[in-house]
């Protein structure tokens, strides 16, 4: 049970703080791309730092960016506010969140918040990246666990013991499924292209018909194609095709194989959150084209939300992988309306 083996040096590096650029440029080089510019926040470079936690003999690779500064104040003063990211089942934290496509800015969601003034996390799940490579499934209850190791490595180097969290599609159901088992860790819930029972979802229905497959391997090949399927399953032509390719080229230089867990659950262990159990607010985000969910089954799920600073989004022009998409900006933006959103007043 050793950690991957990742595809540059200064992947090795526990703690160390590292400007955006450089580490971007690691990382293209090793996708055989050029190297972006780094990332700024009016005229300020982003700072990037790796992180690692323990669960168990897994090593788990977590990834910072945020403005410059003392880290536990907000630019405006205050604390500066957490948000971590939870990946999906095929994509690792940073060809999620963090991915750099030469000549196409503005696709790295953790550079978007961070120069707005977030403190931005994630980790590479069990299986995943950088992390370990292990023969479990690492499926999504496991994705909880790591989780749980991860947080108390944000709380150290923040000072917030409570972060928001978004989660997109399988990393939704982990999120939903962590703000459960952990209600005092999560301010803000958002779970973008989730899926509760997968009734009537065409993505769903093909998971099942393979789902014996997946429990006699604990990993599932990943290709090329099978990428790029992933966004034409849906709707073609709501994301650039540079993008795909990019995202497919570093995905890739971690290997051919992913872990089969969470397309297993999806196949026949939903729903894998109670509803009731969240007590956080929490904004659901649905796309306009999204195989993997009924919008009836999403509905069911967002009424049995006790707390009712509560939203239900549906956003046009999007399909299951928003976040890679030509109207990502409108995603972000319904993320940060949310992320803000005014405390109540009492009289």
């Amino acid at each position: 049970m050793t950690p991957a083996q990742p595809p540059s040096d200064i992947l090795q590096l526990h703690r160390r703080q590292l400007m955006q650029g450089a580490g971007a440029a690691a990382m293209a080089a090793a996708a055989g791309a050029a190297a972006p510019e780094p990332a700024t926040a009016q005229g300020t470079a982003i700072v990037a730092e790796e992180h690692w936690a323990k669960k168990g003999l897994v090593d788990l690779y977590l990834y910072r960016k945020r403005l410059p500064g003392n880290t536990a104040q907000h630019v405006h003063g205050g604390p500066r506010p957490v948000l971590f990211l939870v990946h999906g089942s095929t994509f690792s934290s940073r060809g999620s969140y963090d991915l750099q496509v030469p000549g196409h800015p503005g696709y790295s969601m953790m550079d978007e918040f961070a120069s707005l003034g977030f403190d931005v996390w994630t980790v590479d799940h069990e299986g995943y990246g950088r992390s370990s490579r292990t023969e479990s499934h690492a499926g999504i209850m496991v994705g909880v666990e790591d989780l749980k190791a991860a947080l108390p490595v944000v709380e150290r180097a923040t000072g917030q013991r409570s972060v928001m969290m978004y989660g997109a599609s399988s990393g939704a159901i982990r999120a939903a499924a962590f703000a459960a088992a952990e209600p005092a860790r999560v301010e803000r819930l958002i779970l973008n292209a989730y899926t509760h029972t997968g009734e009537n979802a065409p993505e769903i229905d093909r998971r099942r018909a393979q789902a014996e497959r997946y429990k006699a391997n604990p990993r599932r090949p990943l290709t090329r194609a099978s990428i790029q399927r992933i966004f034409e399953r849906d709707t073609p032509g709501v994301s650039a095709q540079p993008v795909i390719d990019a995202l497919a080229a570093y995905e890739l230089a971690f290997g051919d194989t992913v872990p089969a867990g969470t397309y297993l659950d999806m196949a026949v262990n939903l729903p894998l959150a109670d509803p009731a159990q969240i007590k956080c607010p929490v904004c659901m985000i649905r796309a306009e084209v999204d195989g993997n969910a009924s919008e009836e089954e999403l509905m069911r799920f967002y009424a049995a939300l006790p707390n009712k600073d509560k939203q239900f989004i549906m956003i046009a022009g999007q399909a299951h992988a928003g976040g890679h998409g030509l109207n990502r900006h409108r995603l972000w933006h319904a993320v940060q309306a949310f992320l803000t959103y005014p405390p109540m007043r009492n009289a």
